[in-house]
């Protein structure tokens, strides 16, 4: 696959990310990308494995899901209208696809999973075991916080980023090389300053592992030329949740639950942008193949 091909997907992808809650017409997209609509069709396939109006209608029922989950005040019809379904029994339907339930229900299961009140014994007055499970559960990766990870609350700085694309979890250290061998001969290794970043487009909570969109970055001291399929994008300054670890590469989603918990239990709540992690070893010259790294989590 041509790697201009990649640099026009990659900028069709921002603009669909970005409009979800907007009029998405073929026509605009194609124009964002430069393509034909017929040749976009077959090239967005692809690359990304599904057609532009399959990967509209999962990223708009995986962004209703987090609001599902996260800002109860919105309602089930408001969501609805908003994403660009015609009827509440049309968005019922199509989540119902991805995800088994309807949308009430999915919010229910998540109101009880995470809620912090619940009650221990059932109605017959016996031990309630997922009660127990959760309570468990939450304690566990309490404790593991304390163990394994320093967390501040930090004004994090703008940063500018050379980065690559990458849809699904285990492509990305062939995308880090292919990075480094990009930026190697232009000395951007050579950065004092120099962070190697990964930025999350989509949370594993509502996305299959197989389609995660994830950003392989690395610091820029200036903003340069690039081309082909490296991209330049910018992560905004902010305030953020700042979980440092020193964990193995298994222990990273048990890490980001637990941040997650720690961020609801001392209750902030994530803003509307993408949490990152910068990486300050590389864990396969560690002794123990242990990674330094922090979770960036912004916040409201």
């Amino acid at each position: 696959m041509k790697e201009d091909y990649i640099k026009r997907i990659n900028n069709v992808l921002v603009y669909i990310d970005q409009n979800l809650d907007q009029e998405l017409n073929l026509e605009t997209i194609a124009k964002i990308g430069n393509y034909s609509p017929f040749h976009l069709h077959r090239i967005f396939k692809a690359i990304t494995n599904e057609t532009i109006n399959e990967y509209i209608t999962r990223k708009r029922i995986e962004k209703t899901a987090l609001i599902l989950i996260h800002k109860k005040e919105i309602t089930i019809s408001e969501l609805s209208l908003q994403y660009g379904f015609n009827s509440n029994s049309s968005f019922t339907r199509t989540f119902k696809k991805f995800y088994a339930v309807s949308p009430s229900e999915f919010r229910k299961t998540y109101s009880d999973k995470f809620s912090k009140i619940g009650k221990v014994d059932s109605k017959n007055g016996q031990e309630n075991g997922i009660s127990d499970q959760y309570i468990c559960n939450i304690d566990n990766h309490k404790n593991w916080i304390k163990m394994k990870a320093k967390i501040e609350i930090k004004e994090m700085p703008k940063l500018d980023l050379v980065y690559i694309t990458q849809i699904g979890h285990n492509g990305m250290q062939d995308a880090y090389s292919k990075l480094i061998k990009w930026a190697a001969p232009k000395g951007l290794l050579e950065n004092e300053n120099l962070k190697i970043i990964t930025i999350y487009h989509d949370s594993y909570k509502v996305t299959d592992p197989d389609k995660v969109r994830m950003s392989a970055c690395i610091s820029l001291k200036e903003k340069i030329s690039v081309d082909g399929e490296i991209g330049l994008t910018t992560i905004e300054s902010g305030k953020f949740i700042v979980g440092h670890f020193e964990i193995g590469i298994n222990e990273f989603e048990k890490s980001w639950n637990a941040l997650f918990i720690w961020m609801s239990e001392n209750g902030y709540k994530k803003a509307d942008r993408n949490p990152y992690e910068i990486y300050y070893n590389d864990f396969n010259e560690h002794p123990e193949k242990i990674s330094i790294v922090d979770f960036c989590i912004p916040i409201q």
